[in-house]
């Protein structure tokens, strides 16, 4: 236990004094690490909204196709051990000491040498493959961690199948201040002659998108809105047929009530198609999407108490198109934080202007990157109309939201992953007590 604590500590601490590696350089270190004794068949994912949610469903799937899979994700909700997992269960304690150890040696080895030491992420993703190494699953499934060209899980140069899922405004100071900037980066994970996944959602990005595959030679599996046919959502569930090339039409229910999920759902079964895999069946896909399940999007945590981590605007958007559905009978709260980089007042400008909720409670994060309270304050208090409560602790801000809401009402916690990981810390230890 303290290796496991020391471990993480060590982590934490490498953004003080972590230069930033190129992709040529991350994949030499993770050619030092782990050679080419790797196997498996790698499913890299890019985009600005739902990654996660269609790695959890490709995962699923797979594992119902009887398929091992591994994973590695960003960010994580509240131990970096959900970002490294197998089948669904995230490394040890034990292993993620291993595989730390073992990344710390090879950091030693080469002091001295063109490398810097590896940011952060770098050091996690070389972590998971190493522990990837060791249990040699049939599948990989690497999300992006920021961008897609100059990610470090770029260097991974012949995946099986590239996904790009939604593409919206985050993260500008990186990757550019138009949609079409910001698709270019994410494109950037497109490699000669492998399949890649997308959504024909807007003009300017899918014209990016079709271009650079064209350039890179890249077969293109496109989901259009009209493949999504027959939407019925429920108070817990929501089903769907889904149009492709493969399957033709087939029918499917996904456990939640996002309606922004089947499209990511779509995304992950037009993947498993481009996989060519013969244990990937009908049957195995929509047994594997009903069983998903992805945190903090639109969780029911409480009976009538859901998270959901819309962060940015096009975020925000599909949470108010859930919400509209929700069939309240009562009155709708909203707990709501969100971190300084992002572009909040057209994220509060929206969730006013859509004129849903009859009382909003806005919080600070436990991080140095919260919004500005003053800030909020301000940009809430222009909104008026609804009811707004003030916290600068999560905690208490969560406490109102309870105390507030009636048996009929509905709550929701909403913004952030910050925010979200830090509900779901204080519920389970609200019922540890």
């Amino acid at each position: 236990m303290t290796a496991y604590i020391e471990a993480t500590k060590y982590i934490e601490s490498i953004p003080k004094f972590a230069g930033k590696n190129t992709v040529e350089d991350i994949g030499r270190l993770l050619a030092l690490l782990v050679g080419d004794e790797i196997k498996s068949r790698i499913i890299h994912v890019a985009g600005t909204n739902g990654k996660g949610s269609v790695c959890a469903y490709l995962r699923s799937v797979l594992q119902e196709s009887n398929r091992s899979v591994g994973m590695f994700i960003s960010p994580h909700l509240e131990t970096m051990r959900e970002r490294i997992s197998l089948n669904g269960e995230w490394i040890s304690k034990e292993e993620f000491t291993d595989s730390f150890e073992k990344v710390k040696r090879l950091v030693a080895s080469t002091e001295g040498a063109e490398f810097s030491h590896p940011s952060f992420f770098e050091y996690l993703f070389l972590m998971a493959m190493c522990y990837f190494k060791e249990k040699q699953p049939d599948y990989i499934i690497l999300e992006t961690g920021l961008g897609g060209r100059l990610d470090a899980t770029n260097c991974i140069r012949r995946p099986a199948v590239c996904i790009i899922t939604e593409i919206g405004y985050d993260h500008m100071q990186y990757l550019g201040d138009t949609l079409e900037e910001i698709a270019a980066e994410k494109a950037g994970i497109m490699k000669t002659g492998v399949p890649v996944i997308f959504t024909d959602k807007r003009p300017e990005t899918t014209k990016i998108l079709k271009k650079i595959a064209q350039k890179e030679i890249s077969p293109v599996v496109m989901l259009t809105k009209e493949q999504i046919l027959n939407v019925n959502r429920d108070n817990k569930t929501i089903d769907f047929s889904l149009h492709t090339g493969y399957y033709n039409y087939v029918s499917l229910t996904l456990h939640t009530t996002a309606q922004y999920q089947t499209e990511n759902a779509s995304l992950a079964v037009l993947a498993t198609e481009a996989l060519k895999d013969e244990l990937i069946t009908p049957y195995s896909v929509r047994r594997g999407l009903g069983a998903a399940f992805w945190p903090g999007r639109m969780e029911e945590v409480l009976p009538g108490v859901y998270l959901d981590g819309a962060h940015n605007e096009d975020g925000i958007e599909a949470f108010l198109n859930s919400v509209r559905e929700d069939g309240c009978r009562g009155k709708r709260l909203l707990l709501f934080g969100v971190v300084e980089d992002k572009r909040y007042e057209i994220m509060i400008r929206m969730i006013a202007d859509s004129c849903l909720f009859s009382q909003v409670v806005v919080t600070g994060l436990e991080t140095d990157r919260s919004a500005s309270m003053d800030k909020l304050k301000k940009l809430w208090d222009q909104c008026g109309g609804t009811v707004h409560r003030f916290y600068e602790d999560a905690g208490e801000a969560y406490r109102d939201l309870l105390f507030s809401k009636g048996a009929e009402d509905t709550a929701y916690v909403v913004g952030s992953l910050y925010l979200i990981g830090q509900i779901k810390t204080l519920m389970r230890r609200m019922q540890d007590d």
